[in-house]
Order: C-alpha cells, then structure tokens, then sequence
C-alpha cells in the first residue's frame, strides 16, 4: 500500500467530544466543548485538556484551577457542538442549551446533570505548548448515572450511555461492543 507524506499535524482520530464545565460560582459557569482530552495516569489518577488562551474558559479554570470533565452522548450532540462555537462571552450556555448545572461533590465548578459521566478534575500544571495549553489535572471524583452501571458486576455499561466521539469536524456515535481483552 502507497502512502502520502502529510505535513506534520494532529491524525490521533476519533477523539472523545467532551464538555468541560467551569467557574466558581453561577455568574460564573461556564461550559466548553474539548476533543484533544485524555488519560495521563492511572495512580494518581490524572487526565489533561488542551485549550486555548483565547478561549474564554481558559482564564476561568486558569483562575479557579478546577473543572469538570462531562461526557457527552448522541442526545447531547446539539448542544456539545454549540457549546464548542458559541462563546460564554455572549451567551449563556446552560440556560440557552436547557443543560442542568448541578453541584459537584469536590469542586466548585458545577457539573452537567445530563452528562452520563462527571469527572472532577483539580489542575496540578499548566504546559504552555503553543496553541493550546495543557491543564495535566488529578481527578478527585468521578460521578456516573446510577442506571448505567451493572447490578451484577458494578461494571459501568459503556455503549449504554451511546457515547460521541468527534474526527475531523464530524461527531459520530461510537460503535457496538467486540471483544474483552484477549491477553490477560
């Protein structure tokens, strides 16, 4: 098979479409659409999230160094696009999405009572990269829908939440399970 050389750039596709809600109090609130999101460690448990300092996020989680990280879904597609081109400047995210902040159990920053998942996050470092900068966060508590997670095995029922997941300007529902681990 051929392949083409591509100028250097960001190809790591699917990225899962996140809304990062912050501020301190509800004047504050505020909430943003993030892709470039991730795992970093697993003890202590860390995640990061790229933003740039244009953003109007930014100076609010710069300043109060929390958020929260919550997952989105297909029926949350609208708004987790909106709230990633409308700017909190202007607009009222939560209100104009109908999206429900209620409080988190560690942080200050509200979450997202539609999310099916909430990740409180507390920002450690900020890596000033470029574009973006990176807030590398210790997650203190993660919340999920009680429904979601399985009576019997406690396990949290992934594609029962229909996760979205975003490439290259498109939003797509992830797909069907396949197989557990086969090595372990």
């Amino acid at each position: 098979m051929s392949k083409l050389v591509w100028k250097p750039g960001t190809m790591i596709y699917p990225l899962p479409a996140v809304m990062v809600s912050c501020g301190a109090t509800p004047v504050e609130y505020n909430i943003i659409t993030i892709s470039w999101t991730g795992t970093i460690c697993t003890d202590p448990a860390m995640c990061y999230i790229s933003v740039r300092p244009e953003r109007y996020s930014y100076s609010i989680i710069r300043k109060n160094g929390e958020y929260v990280i919550n997952l989105t879904t297909k029926k949350l597609a609208f708004a987790t696009d909106w709230c990633g081109v409308k700017s909190g400047k202007k607009h009222n995210k939560f209100e104009e999405m109908n999206l429900t902040p209620v409080p988190a159990t560690e942080v200050s920053a509200p979450m997202i009572s539609e999310s099916p998942v909430n990740i409180e996050c507390i920002v450690r470092d900020i890596k000033e990269l470029g574009s973006h900068h990176m807030f590398i966060s210790e997650v203190v508590a993660v919340n999920a829908d009680a429904g979601l997670i399985d009576e019997k095995t406690g396990q949290f029922r992934f594609s029962d939440s229909v996760p979205l997941c975003y490439s290259h300007g498109k939003y797509y529902e992830t797909g069907s399970f396949i197989a557990n681990l086969v090595f372990q």
